[in-house]
């Protein structure tokens, strides 16, 4: 089917290369690692934006365009109209969770595209559809280097492998966009897959965290059994400390690296791995 969410955001996929920080790895033998997550953005995928949510609103705007297009419907009100009306839903969404008690809140995107869509008389647009057509034009995103023999050494010396990332509904589907291949075939265990949109709840939040380790519990591994990896000091690391995780920081690419240097919550948080290449990964933890 040629506009399957794989398919679209494969049409608008950019090929891309890191852009080199000026970071030095940290690389040293980490034994009795038995489960490997990973942060998906700017970790295992380059994210043309840099991050999810960060796009300027010019190209907010033409991406807004261009999805309507893509649908073969005519927006009523300008592209301007249409990104203010996003940010105000996501707003009023996050502004709901904070006053029932969610600290680090989360949006479903096809919830928040059905309100903005009935706010441009809209309503008869599939808010699924134009959320990946939106979001492909975007963020677009192509494999970080040696990402895939990286999973592929990992599974090939039987580690668990997990993901926990600030995503939505479409963001499994961009391995099958950009690899012809399912999380679940790259070696991601079902189990160990946490998508922030699914629970309400964003990193810097811990609650991910505390899920996976409550399924790694299950499997008898502890947390300091497990290495968590990702591009965010603040995001990635810090969460993961917090709840007893060893730590990667991937410093592959300037584009989506957050040391967050001058933010006092990770003064003194130290990751046990700095990784300015995927292909480092494996040598540190297999034995």
């Amino acid at each position: 089917m040629p506009n399957t969410y794989a398919e679209i955001l494969r049409r608008h996929a950019k090929e891309m290369t890191p852009i080199a920080t000026d970071v030095e790895p940290v690389l040293r033998n980490l034994p009795n690692i038995r489960a490997v997550l990973f942060d998906v953005y700017g970790t295992l995928l380059i994210s043309g934006s840099g991050e999810v949510g960060t796009v300027g609103r010019a190209a907010c705007e033409l991406a807004l365009n261009g999805a309507f297009e893509a649908i073969g419907i005519a927006m009523y009100a300008p592209p301007a109209q249409g990104i203010q009306c996003l940010y105000d839903a996501i707003g009023a969404s996050h502004a709901a969770s904070r006053a029932a008690g969610v600290e680090h809140p989360e949006v479903d995107i096809v919830e928040i595209w059905r309100t903005v869509l009935a706010e441009l008389g809209h309503a008869a647009v599939d808010p699924a559809r134009l959320a990946v057509e939106y979001e492909a034009r975007a963020n677009p995103c192509w494999p970080m280097p040696q990402m895939q023999k990286c999973l592929e050494q990992l599974n090939h010396a039987s580690l668990l492998l997990g993901i926990i990332s600030n995503a939505q509904f479409y963001t499994p589907e961009l391995f099958v966009a950009l690899l012809e291949k399912s999380t679940e075939t790259l070696g991601f265990d079902p189990l160990l897959a946490y998508y922030s949109y699914r629970h309400g709840r964003a990193k810097p939040g811990v609650q991910m965290h505390a899920q996976a380790v409550e399924s790694l519990r299950i499997r008898r591994i502890a947390p300091d059994e497990a290495l968590y990896v990702g591009n965010d000091m603040l995001n990635d690391i810090l969460s993961a400390h917090k709840l007893g995780f060893r730590t990667a920081l991937f410093a592959g690419d300037r584009r989506s690296l957050r040391r967050r240097e001058n933010d006092p919550q990770v003064a003194g948080i130290v990751p046990d791995l700095v990784l300015t290449d995927l292909a480092q990964l494996p040598q540190c933890i297999i034995v």
